[in-house]
């Protein structure tokens, strides 16, 4: 993998863990993310407008990406509102590259080195043991395994992450990075809020309309970008495990600033993500 492609993968990761942890603080996550997508929007389009940079043939990946994002995104937010966050996100960000791993060898007939099938699959193994491998309060209450409901979500979630993951990684060989992601994003963001207008939630939509709403739509505009660069140097399957690495980021970061623990599991499963990034790095 080029050090720049894995350079830009990584600062996704931070971006994408810095972005999360804002949203893990505000009041309502799904107006949040809503208001803040469309913040995010509204800073790249004048990015786009000047590096232009999108032939035809790009239209149609990034019209099939922005219907994988809306479905992302409700998938996202209905599986939050009843299940476990710690368990739907590392299940969904780990299967992910592993999911890429696979079908980029059959459908785009993409040859991985040994090395870097290897480190894919540590990243998604210490992503699960990250999140999926730390019980949560309500678990230990209830004296049971993770909810079959909310794994179910996280691969479900996989499966759309995986798929425009490879579509894009398409669609912006036809286009400038900024260009295409707004045309993804612009669509896909406009009908989550619509969604959310409709169902009620209006007014605190309104209210989540702040100067953190900007910063956390510059993180989630600039994760995706960065990607984007990415996908145009190296494979689809090391560039989606070096940016899952973002989960044991987001989860050293909820630690200092949402004071939540960090436990030997946690730390192991680091470990073998940054093991698993290192191997992606030097293959």
């Amino acid at each position: 993998m080029p050090l720049s492609a894995f350079s830009l993968a990584l600062g996704a990761a931070f971006l994408h863990a810095i972005w999360n942890v804002l949203l893990a603080g505000a009041h309502d996550s799904k107006s949040a993310t809503a208001v803040a997508t469309l913040c995010g929007v509204a800073l790249l389009a004048p990015v786009a407008l000047i590096t232009g940079g999108v032939s035809d043939a790009a239209l149609p990946f990034a019209g099939a990406s922005a219907v994988l994002h809306v479905g992302y995104l409700a998938l996202l937010a209905r599986a939050y509102q009843d299940g476990e966050v710690s368990v739907v996100y590392p299940v969904s960000r780990g299967t992910a590259p592993v999911l890429v791993l696979v079908f980029g060898a059959v459908a785009l007939n993409e040859a991985p080195s040994t090395a870097a099938v290897m480190g894919v699959f540590a990243v998604a193994a210490g992503v699960l043991l990250v999140g999926v491998g730390r019980e949560t309060s309500a678990m230990r209450k209830k004296l049971v395994q993770p909810p079959a409901r909310d794994l179910v979500f996280g691969l479900a979630i996989a499966l759309t992450i995986a798929a425009y993951t490879l579509v894009d990684a398409e669609g912006v060989d036809h286009a400038q990075a900024p260009a295409y992601l707004f045309l993804l994003l612009a669509p896909s963001s406009a009908v989550y809020a619509g969604a959310l207008g409709l169902g009620g939630h209006g007014e605190q939509m309104r209210a989540a309309l702040r100067p953190r709403a900007f910063l956390t739509g510059a993180c989630i505009v600039g994760a995706y970008g960065a990607v984007l660069a990415a996908l145009r140097l190296a494979d689809a399957a090391p560039v989606a495990a070096v940016r899952e690495s973002s989960v044991v980021i987001a989860a050293l970061l909820a630690a200092v600033f949402l004071n939540e623990r960090v436990d030997v599991r946690r730390l192991s499963g680091a470990l073998c993500v940054v093991a698993g990034v290192a191997t992606i790095a030097y293959s």
